[in-house]
């Protein structure tokens, strides 16, 4: 049983970008697939797809590389589970000059930083990838 689901998607994706595999199976859920389709527009994935039916559904996120390696270089968890973390629209910034997102959990969904700018929008920080 997993208690951090986000935690442990973004971290099956990062150790499978650093083996080279092409694919990486997870099980399914909808806060799963709603960050991995920000990850997608963001431009560090290369797809997401539910498949399966019922009990046997799961998440397929095809992984995107570069002529450098994987898209991915690291990723940090900000907002735990033990301790939450939360940023009003005023105070969000650039990540990594630009080069990198900060993911959001707003009323509006699952966003990145530039995305919750632009709707003006806080939430909760869930983690930075670069």
């Amino acid at each position: 049983m997993v208690n951090d689901p986000i935690s442990d998607l973004i971290i099956r994706i990062k150790n499978a970008g650093m083996v080279s595999k092409a694919e990486v199976a997870l099980p399914y859920s909808k806060l799963k697939h709603a960050v991995a389709d920000t990850m997608v527009k963001a431009g560090f994935l290369t797809k997401a797809e539910k498949h399966g039916k019922s009990v046997q559904k799961e998440l397929v996120v095809t992984l995107k590389y570069t002529e450098r390696g994987h898209a991915i270089h690291d990723v940090k968890r900000i907002s735990k589970p033990g301790r939450r973390l939360y940023v009003k629209a005023a105070d969000i910034h650039s990540f990594k000059y630009g080069k990198g997102s900060l993911i959001l959990s707003t009323p509006k969904g699952i966003l990145t930083d530039k995305e919750a700018k632009a709707a003006n929008v806080g939430g909760e920080q869930l983690f930075t990838i670069w």
